[in-house]
């Protein structure tokens, strides 16, 4: 006989407990506490798990392993093949998360329809449209292949059946959180139901040696819904980050065990789909305004990739007694402790002044390279000099005022003079040891003092 078990899950992390509490122990989140019915029945679970596809294995000694180098499927992006790590493993569960409407299921769609377009066949399972609707959308992006199947679903039973009878390479699945497991009583969505999915999906792709794509919800937080055992799950989790009300989206890896996790991929929002950007330095630098106080150009690096990109500040007197501080694109604290750097060792007066510091093109940028940068865009502003056009900065700056040595520097300095830059800022530390490249004059410093002197004429 079936017997009915009902617990609470949190929302967030997935804690189970036999009453309901205000506050999750697990993560310590308040009122993310759901009831749930389980029915616990004797005997295996699964009515659907074959057992040709379980393989009984052995314990065996880590140097008997006999391994070969897997073959990684490009997807006919490269920008998604960069952040992948060079392709798509077979058998890889991945998940890919963003706020509504930022573009995951015309990613998706896309690159299923290039993946059919190569001979592989594509199974694209859409749990919130309907086959006419996903067709309709298909059409809208020029997607069309004989290798790609559409199919509208949420049963995992069933879909486990049509993975069987179409016998896919590549599944696409939209979205976990509208899939549900036919012996699990509690709604789609719910903490249970997206972990059976997930574990059901992933045996799948194991033993099938079939990739699998999962489109992820997001909470409001940014963060996407439902257990975290989901992200812990899967083998990689990818984020598309960007506005709706702007065409750029740039796509971050979080987790990959087949790669690194430094890659992005950026891409822009056109008519038919997303494009890819293949130079986003000119992308981020087109539309500077050469000469205005505050803008101040950084050679960052994301992965193996420099990209330079405008930061801009805006600092002006205040009115209230305690002065804002807004960053967008950056860690505020970070900028808080740039301003009080300037404050002790330049002896500037900025705790009467508001200060207003982003990034141009939507870019986060979290590494401690970009320290120079925005310091001198805060002074460009404060003094209301501009620093000249074909200058860039690269440095990490300390409490002491010191510019310390940052990685890979080479690499920058090289595309800032590939885009014409005459000039670029960069440690002491960092000289020597390396060929500068032609037509730009590298210049050492030691502290913020000495940057800060080459740059604005009355310091």
């Amino acid at each position: 006989m079936a017997k009915k078990k009902v617990k609470f899950c949190c929302n967030s992390c997935g804690y189970e407990s036999p009453k309901w509490m205000g506050r999750c122990p697990g993560c310590g989140e308040w009122n993310t506490f759901v009831e749930e019915v389980e029915i616990v029945t004797k005997g295996p679970r699964g009515a659907f798990q074959h057992s040709g596809d379980t393989v009984v294995q052995k314990a065996t000694p880590i140097v008997k392993i006999v391994t070969e180098e897997e073959t990684r499927i490009e997807t006919g992006m490269e920008e998604l093949n960069r952040v992948l790590g060079g392709g798509i493993v077979p058998g890889a569960l991945v998940l890919i998360g963003g706020d509504p409407g930022i573009g995951k299921s015309t990613l998706l769609m896309q690159v299923s329809a290039l993946l059919a377009q190569k001979g592989n066949r594509v199974l694209y399972i859409s749990g919130e449209e309907s086959m006419r609707q996903t067709k309709l959308r298909a059409e809208r992006l020029g997607v069309m292949s004989e290798e790609l199947y559409i199919y509208s679903e949420t049963n995992l039973e069933l879909i486990h059946q049509t993975i069987e009878e179409v016998g896919p390479k590549f599944v696409v699945v939209d979205s976990i959180q509208t899939i549900h497991h036919p012996e699990v009583t509690s709604a789609a969505g719910s903490v249970s139901q997206v972990r059976e999915c997930t574990g059901e999906l992933m045996r799948i792709a194991k033993t099938k040696g079939i990739a699998i794509f999962l489109v992820g919800h997001v909470t409001k937080e940014g963060q996407i819904a439902g257990p975290r055992l989901l992200e812990h799950m899967v083998d990689t989790v990818l984020y598309f980050e960007g506005e709706r009300h702007h065409t750029y989206r740039i796509l971050r890896s979080h987790k990959n065990r087949f790669g690194s996790t430094h890659e992005i991929a950026i891409f822009e929002m056109v008519h038919h789909g997303l494009k890819e950007v293949r130079n986003p330095s000119e992308l981020f630098l087109q539309e500077r305004s050469l000469g205005a106080p505050g803008s101040t150009i950084v050679a960052s690096m994301e992965g193996t990739r420099p990209i330079l990109v405008e930061i801009q500040s805006l600092v002006t007197p205040t009115s209230f007694n305690y002065p804002k501080r807004m960053a967008t694109g950056l860690d505020h604290n970070r900028v808080q402790l740039l301003m009080a750097v300037l404050e002790k060792r330049m002896g500037m007066l900025l705790q009467a002044q508001d200060a207003y510091i982003k990034v141009a093109g939507g870019v986060k940028l979290d590494e401690p390279a970009i320290d120079l940068a925005v310091l001198t865009s805060i002074v460009s502003s404060y003094k209301e000099q501009s620093v000249q056009p074909t200058d860039c900065f690269v440095g990490e700056v300390g409490l002491t005022g010191e510019v310390r040595r940052v990685s890979r520097i080479e690499q920058r300095v090289q595309e800032a003079a590939r885009l014409g830059f005459k000039r670029a800022f960069i440690p002491a530390s960092n000289i020597g040891g390396w060929d500068f490249p032609e037509g730009i004059q590298v210049i050492g410093v030691e502290t913020i003092n000495e940057s800060l002197r080459a740059c604005f004429n009355d310091l």
